[in-house]
């Protein structure tokens, strides 16, 4: 049955993007709680007294409606797939898009291509040949080298381009006086946290293992042989897909200063116990919000940042353990297939149902 419900809401979905009915996730909370049948509706007409009877039968509906779709701990799941940007199909021109209704962007053509490799996929799998076709939008476009700067990020951290080709992160903002106006604190929570992981992963200029995937994908993704790239120049490059707002002649003046002077500078005695002292505190910092959160963190972007934050600082360590184990806690599977959640918060929806 449920097989059969995906078959037919698939094309629906991908022809038109519509708001999740959560109709799947009402069957499978149903067979849960089996609570009778649900008394049917009262129907008050506008010149009508509203009855005792007819309050308390609405009631019941109620009840009993949130009663079969209500978890077995108490709490009432719902999907929330926040901007759309997680899982965005392929468009036509066989990119993809920033989000699921979005033109083709280098951003999303390259993290899903790369993705789809990582789960297994071969350079020439799927029928109609989508990798192929990815691949060449990517190439056609300019190649890696034109991600922007979280994508330049995630490429760097897997292998397949060079930190020195990412504009700075530096963890040392997070020393500044909490009254600077420039200090990470000061601004939306949904930036502060992600600038506390993204530091420290910069900072200690992680890589993952250097596999023969990860090399085959320099090859397959990039316009010139990987050791040819000019990585400084390729740190302001932004493919015009991606370019929603050119960077200001001082934001790139900034960005030349840190990379060029104050980088090599803060790998140097005495200035690199600057550099220490700022990753001790970006890492306390990520530790601060994973208790907060118990390791769900506010966002699933933020939740593997400092989940990888943890690992690179031990490995063997409670917290990389305790993120593990609430990874599950993003998955939905929906009418469509498996999703991610963009934040985990059982306690508004369960207000606003009871109320």
């Amino acid at each position: 049955m449920v097989q059969s419900f995906r078959h037919t809401s698939a094309p629906q979905i991908y022809m038109s993007f519509d708001e999740e009915t959560s109709m799947l996730e009402n069957m499978q909370l149903t067979k849960e709680n089996p609570s009778g049948p649900i008394p049917p509706p009262v129907k008050v007409e506008a010149a009508e007294d509203v009855t005792e009877e007819a309050v308390t039968t609405t009631l019941s509906r109620g009840i009993s409606f949130y009663s079969s779709i209500q978890a077995h701990d108490g709490h009432w799941p719902a999907e929330n797939a926040g901007p759309l940007f997680f899982f965005p199909a392929m468009n036509e021109d066989g990119g993809w898009g920033f989000h699921i209704e979005g033109h083709s962007t280098m951003f999303g053509s390259a993290l899903s291509y790369i993705a789809l490799r990582l789960l297994g996929e071969g350079p020439e799998d799927g029928e109609d040949g989508p990798m192929a076709r990815g691949r060449k939008w990517i190439l056609d476009h300019g190649g890696l080298v034109g991600t922007p700067s979280w994508g330049k990020f995630w490429l760097a951290v897997l292998g397949v381009y060079e930190w020195a080709g990412c504009n700075p992160l530096p963890p040392e903002f997070w020393l500044l006086p909490r009254k600077f106006p420039i200090h990470p604190g000061n601004v939306l929570c949904y930036c502060h946290l992600v600038y506390m992981p993204m530091p420290y992963l910069y900072g200690r200029r992680f890589i993952g293992p250097i596999t023969g995937l990860i090399l085959s994908l320099r090859e397959e993704l990039h316009t010139e042989p990987y050791n040819e790239i000019n990585w400084n120049k390729a740190r302001n490059i932004v493919a015009k897909e991606d370019l929603y707002c050119p960077h200001p002649l001082v934001q790139d003046m900034l960005w030349g200063f840190l990379h060029h002077v104050a980088e090599p500078a803060l790998k140097r005695w005495p200035f690199s116990m600057i550099r220490e002292k700022a990753l001790k505190v970006a890492i306390k910092h990520v530790q601060y919000e994973d208790e907060n959160s118990r390791y769900l963190t506010i966002g699933c972007v933020e939740k593997v940042l400092c989940l990888i934050a943890c690992w690179v600082e031990d490995p063997n360590s409670e917290a990389y353990k305790r993120h593990l184990f609430r990874i599950p806690d993003y998955y939905w599977i929906a009418k469509d297939g498996l999703k991610i959640r963009t934040t985990i918060s059982y306690l508004d929806p369960d207000i606003f149902e009871m109320v």
